[in-house]
């Protein structure tokens, strides 16, 4: 960060908030999310295998988007998530999720994303699931993502939450590494799990 990262400490300590204002400032070639105010950092390069398997989801979906009005994206890509009508710059929460669909194009715009995406797809490590299956398992649920996955590598599984009629996410389906996984959010699609999770 630009900032002295002794001040970040002690005002994190003292419970400061951090905005999207501070957020632009910060150009250390790391990767940032802010959560409430708070800041996390994101591991400076994902593994081989996270890679792989965020690619052949994302070449799945975008196939099927092909020609249709939704839209997919790849991490990096800031995510920001109002809590009301304050301005960017007031902003709390920017995350950056590895995968995430947008059907409502005028959320975009050169900045990344302001509101919600439709789906969120996180691909989980030892390092990251806490925060995944806690914190932003419960951002994304408060703040109406309508579909949610977490992709466990390690166990070649898949977890999918889904928004109930009370706006709250239901327990999780499971699906295993051999199994097609329907896109909730879409009719006709299925994600060959066989491909996302083949070794190379």
């Amino acid at each position: 960060m630009s900032e002295n990262k002794n001040d970040l400490i002690r005002e994190t300590a003292e419970e400061r908030l951090y905005t999207f204002a501070d957020y632009l400032k910060w150009n250390d070639g790391k990767r940032y999310e802010l959560i409430d105010g708070q800041v996390y950092i994101l591991a400076p390069a994902p593994s081989p295998e996270h890679q792989r398997i965020s690619g052949e989801l994302y070449r799945q979906i975008s196939n099927y988007l092909l020609d249709k009005d939704c839209q997919v994206f790849a991490a990096p890509f800031d995510v920001r998530l109002p809590e009301g009508e304050e301005r960017d710059e007031e902003i709390l929460t920017i995350v950056q999720p590895d995968i995430l669909v947008v059907c409502d194009k005028s959320k975009l715009d050169q900045r990344g994303l302001k509101g919600a995406p439709d789906m969120v797809i996180e691909i989980v490590s030892p390092s990251t699931a806490g925060r995944d299956r806690g914190v932003k398992r419960d951002l994304y649920e408060r703040n109406g993502v309508r579909e949610y996955w977490l992709v466990d590598y390690s166990n070649k599984t898949i977890e999918v939450y889904l928004l109930n009629e009370g706006n709250r996410y239901g327990k999780p389906v499971v699906y295993s590494a051999e199994e097609k996984v329907p896109v909730n959010i879409f009719e006709g699609l299925e994600i060959e799990l066989s491909l996302v999770f083949r070794d190379k």
